[in-house]
């Protein structure tokens, strides 16, 4: 049933489902600084960091605010969302407990900060059931890189090869399978644009995570 020894999970849009969540945040904020939000920004932010968002968002709009200020307004714009009401993705629970009975080492590899990825987790009673946990702020490169996936790895003690991870997005498995992982892509409507790329990309595609049950 499962042909690795530990399993890398991403975070949003993956195990739980928050994009949405995400896009309300960008259009509120867009909003509250009267300008139009362009239909491209939420793709191209998907696979940064808070840190590299901010820098990208101020540069990319000449803002005043400092990279510091622009996470905390958009932390608390998402913290009361992460802690109460954003849930898992159907049946995640159930396969990260068949992981656990089966010895599976769990890890997280996440943009969101500490404080957002403890909450929902949490909130959702799943903490416990990982056994590492790394943001993009650790190693300060986007999925464009594998870093994030390595460094996981690496605190699992388990090699890339004997890791599957989980992605809902085409960079994060293309840069996996660039550094031998296994690649599980997993649906969300966010990422439909990519999603005959990203069949063609993985090891395995689910819908659902039933399907690995």
């Amino acid at each position: 049933m499962f042909n690795f020894k530990g399993a890398i999970f991403d975070l949003d849009g993956t195990i739980i489902d928050s994009m949405g969540i995400w896009e309300k945040i960008d259009i509120k904020f867009f909003e509250e600084i009267n300008i139009p939000m362009p239909s491209d920004y939420i793709k191209i932010i998907n696979n940064m960091s808070f840190e590299e968002s901010a820098i990208y968002t101020i540069k990319r709009f000449n803002l005043k605010e400092s990279k510091e200020n622009l996470i905390e307004i958009w932390n608390q714009m998402a913290m009361f969302e992460y802690a109460h009401n954003i849930k898992l993705k159907p049946n995640v629970r159930t396969y990260l407990e068949k992981l656990k009975e089966n010895n599976i080492k769990i890890g997280l590899a996440t943009a969101s900060p500490q404080e957002l990825y403890e909450s929902v987790l949490k909130n959702n009673k799943i903490y416990d059931y990982f056994d590492a946990f790394t943001t993009l702020q650790e190693v300060k490169k986007d999925k464009n890189y594998p870093d994030i996936y390595l460094l996981t790895s690496e605190k699992l003690g388990i090699c890339p090869e004997e890791c599957a991870v989980f992605e809902d997005i085409l960079i994060g498995i293309n840069t996996c399978k660039k550094a031998n992982f296994k690649t599980v892509g997993v649906y969300d409507k966010y990422a439909v644009n990519d999603l005959e790329k990203i069949k063609n990309s993985c090891n395995r595609f689910i819908y659902d995570f039933k399907e690995l049950l």
